[in-house]
């Protein structure tokens, strides 16, 4: 079988990561996986990304329109999360031209196809959602109704005006995307949004987890680690990922700050590594000593920093599976974040870290301080951590899930005499 993968980005960005363990780990099983992305980073052979200085310089024009067509146009909130995904690509007849037996879409909506391509896909396509964009107009992630309702003239937000984009965009969509595709969704919730949404609620889905590899992520000597990041030794230590974690609220950074300010009065010893950026000119008061690692681009150096944490936080209000959070269980660090969309998927409470209520940071204060109060409790939630990351999220069985998916949509394929969009 031969599969063609498809994503903005080989390994810039979650989503991206997220796709290049689904390929690798496809390819470890047997089956012929090729990459196309638009921006290629990896240096492997088996990714395909532009190849002249005129398809690159193209291909980053266009993205570049698309993924700001809206912003002198149309007036919407948070509009770094929106794409309109309008402008054709033009890959859409090398796709269907290909020996390729099944497509599969991963995050293809920064104009790597517009909606327009994806309905005019003549294969089997297969799509794994990394946000709830499929499904919403041109949002990314949203917090209001409208996906599920249907864009309305009488439902949008009060905080958007202007020309209204995502009605646009979600009719878009309705117009070109008449065959539905199979659908996967990396947690339980958002294959639930994917059920309740008005464009997809008859749309097939299935839940795979998003892959790792076990014997690249796993755990290391905690000392070994803290020396070789330069890191205190014997003290409780927090990890936080910081990439755009202060400008977006979806990430809870006002969350984790109100639990830190709870936790110096009970846990005065308790210090916070930062990753993914350094120390800003002015940083926030976290009412703690702060540790800023800056960006690490490395699997290797990743693993360090998670073994030299003590637990990892993830206060997200909205994600879907949080690459981080699959991470630091395959390394041994136990997980704390709210009982919300994708992370339940990834921590059992009292098991593999703690589940605090939405949106309380005093109830996030609790469950760290419940996995740091007892070194006995914490090596065995490290225990726990490890385990559930070989029985959920090992690179090997999600590819089975996969090639099982795979077959039975080239099956369907071709006993259906399945017809594309027109």
């Amino acid at each position: 079988m031969k599969v063609i993968q498809l994503n903005h980005s080989d390994i810039v960005g979650g989503a991206a990561r997220a796709a290049y363990r689904v390929h690798k780990a496809i390819r470890e099983i047997g089956i012929d996986s090729q990459m196309w992305v638009d921006s290629y980073a990896s240096g492997d052979w088996t990714v395909h990304g532009p190849k002249t200085a005129l398809s690159r310089t193209l291909t980053k024009l266009r993205a570049s329109i698309g993924g700001n067509l809206h912003r002198p146009i149309f007036n919407t909130a948070n509009s770094v999360l929106h794409s309109p995904s309008i402008i054709p690509s033009g890959k859409t007849k090398n796709l269907n031209n290909s020996d390729a037996d099944l497509i599969h879409l991963h995050w293809v909506q920064g104009q790597m196809l517009s909606i327009a391509e994806i309905g005019r896909l003549r294969k089997p396509v297969i799509w794994t959602l990394h946000d709830m964009w499929a499904f919403c107009g041109a949002e990314h992630y949203t917090e209001d109704s409208r996906w599920h309702e249907g864009y309305l003239k009488d439902n949008r937000p009060d905080h958007e005006a202007g020309f209204d984009l995502n009605r646009y965009i979600w009719k878009q969509k309705q117009k070109h995307w008449r065959t539905p595709l199979q659908l996967v969704a990396p947690s339980n919730w958002l294959a639930e949004c994917v059920r309740k949404s008005k464009l997809m609620e008859n749309w097939p889905i299935s839940v795979i987890h998003n892959p790792i590899d076990l014997e690249v992520w796993k755990p290391l000597e905690q000392s070994l680690a803290r020396d070789l990041l330069g890191l205190p030794q014997n003290v409780p230590m927090l990890l936080f990922g910081a990439m755009d974690g202060g400008r977006d609220p979806r990430k809870g950074f006002d969350l984790l700050e109100g639990a830190l300010h709870q936790l110096q009065k009970e846990m005065p010893q308790l210090q916070l590594v930062v990753y993914g950026e350094v120390r800003p000119k002015n940083p926030p008061n976290f009412s703690c000593p702060v540790n800023y690692i800056g960006r690490l681009h490395d699997d290797l150096s990743l693993r360090i920093l998670y073994a030299a944490a003590d637990v990892f936080v993830l206060p997200s209000r909205q994600d879907n599976l949080p690459n981080t959070g699959v991470e630091s269980l395959a390394c041994g660090v136990p997980v704390v974040g709210f009982n919300t969309c994708g992370l339940p998927d990834i921590i059992d409470h009292l098991e593999t870290g703690y589940l605090a209520k939405p949106f309380e940071a005093l109830d996030l204060a609790k469950g760290i301080k419940w996995v740091l109060e007892s070194r006995v409790r914490l090596n065995q939630l490290r225990a726990n951590a490890r385990s559930k990351s070989c029985v959920k999220f090992c690179s090997i069985l999600i590819a089975e899930q996969y090639k099982k998916l795979y077959l039975e949509c080239t099956e369907q394929f071709l006993s259906t005499g399945w017809k594309p969009n027109q």
